[in-house]
Parts: structure tokens; sequence; C-alpha cells
């Protein structure tokens, strides 16, 4: 399984070690949900974009990616500025919407891209056992390392275990409407999802155990950390620094 389709060597960005990769993501993340200026939100998603272009992405394959949070974005566009008191800059029949508002979603809409293009480019082509290997190099809690790996293999069995509970009831002749009969048999349905998904993990519990499985896991790949991961880490961690000196002279 991999975040990304494309081939882990295109870049130099992809020869760096994973967890300091990792950092960088983890570090932009924060960094950028921290800003409050137009200005400074404006200069990380430039750093996100040259991070992307550093990384060889295509455009398409970049705006298919963040396309499904924009969409969601769409509906901050809509419902924010009407609910935010201040000065009136726009009005849409009932719906006035000012100044703050509309400032409100354009930093939003900003930082929401910043963090995505910066996670795209740093932790592509990572699969989720290296990123589980990533984690546990940086000291994270074995059981947290556990729950993100388990959580990556199995989502798509309880989407499976759903997605067949849902065929059986059609050829039931279930047609869902705004009845008490449709939220009974949806809440029947969500029900038999956890406790079929609860009886699996018992099973998956005993296979590992009788496979020797005694609560770490064993990766082939070595994490080697070289002088080019210090010096990535120091540039892309004072360009971080220089975010947050640029939001507060634009704040």
């Amino acid at each position: 399984m991999y975040l990304q389709e494309s081939d882990p060597n295109n870049s130099r960005l992809h020869a760096l070690d994973p967890r300091s990769r990792l950092l960088a993501a983890t570090g932009a993340a924060i960094c950028f949900s921290l800003m409050h200026s137009i200005g400074a939100s404006i200069l990380c998603l430039a750093l996100g974009l040259l991070l992307c272009v550093t990384c060889c992405r295509s455009p398409a394959s970049v705006l298919r990616r963040i396309l499904p949070a924009n969409l969601f974005i769409l509906f901050i566009w809509a419902t924010v500025p009407p609910s935010i008191p201040g000065e009136i800059l726009l009005t849409l029949g009932p719906l006035h919407y000012s100044a703050e508002g509309l400032r409100l979603a354009l930093l939003v809409t900003l930082k929401c891209n910043a963090i995505l293009l910066s996670f795209l480019a740093l932790i592509d082509g990572l699969g989720i056992p290296l990123i589980g290997s990533a984690l546990e190099g940086l000291r994270v809690p074995p059981k947290l390392v556990f729950l993100f790996l388990f959580t990556c293999r199995y989502i798509h069995v309880i989407g499976e275990e759903w997605q067949k509970l849902r065929a059986a009831a059609k050829l039931r002749g279930f047609r869902p409407r705004t009845s008490l009969h449709t939220y009974r048999t949806i809440a029947n349905m969500l029900g038999l999802v956890f406790v079929n998904s609860f009886d699996r993990s018992h099973r998956i519990y005993e296979a590992m155990l009788l496979r020797g499985f005694r609560g770490s896991f064993h990766t082939v790949t070595e994490l080697k950390a070289a002088r080019a991961d210090a010096l990535f880490s120091a540039l892309f961690f004072c360009l971080l620094l220089g975010m947050v000196l640029s939001d507060l002279y634009f704040g």
C-alpha cells in the first residue's frame, strides 16, 4: 500500500530519510495551521507549491488529490462569511457576507491547501509500513504506531463488510426513506459492522500470536540519517521560522 503511486526515486526529496521527511511534514502542518495573516499564509502556500515542484508532481495529480478537500472548503465559503458579523461587503438575497467572514474563509483555504501540498510532497512515495517504521524511529508510542498500521491495513475490510450488508439489504427489498424503519435498519447494519469487526479483530490477534507476534514489528529496511538529512532539516525549519516571523510582521 502506498500513499502515492509515483516513483520513489524521482526527486532528491525521496532520497532523504523517512524520519526527516515525516518531521518536516508535521512541523509544516503545525506551523501553517497557526498562521493568522493572509500574507504569511500566501507564503506558506508558495512553499507548498515549491515542494510539489521539487517533488516532480504533475499538476493533474496534485489537483486530483486536493480537489476533495477544496470541495469541502466550498461549504466553508457558503456558510462562514454570512455567519460572522462585521462590515458587509456582499449581499446575495437574504445572505450578507462580511469582510471578516470572507477573510476567515480565505485564510482557511490558503492554510488547508498549503498543508495538503506540503504533505503530498514530503510523504510522497512512502509506504504505510515505512511510515510505521519512521514513527517507531521517532520514538512514537508503540500502541499508537500499531493503531495507525492496523487502521490503514483493515479500514477497507470494514468498508467491504458495510457494502455486503447494503447489498444484502437491497436484495431483501430495502429502500432508504425518511422513516423509522429506515433508521432502525441502518442502526442494525452499523451494529453488525461493529460486531463483525470486533470478532474479526480477535481472530486476527489469535492468528498473529500463533505466528509468534510479541508486540513489535520487524522490518528489513534500516533507516539511516545522512548529512543531507541534517542539512534539509536545518534549512526547512529555518524556512518555517521565517514563516512565523513573517506572520508576526504581516499581523
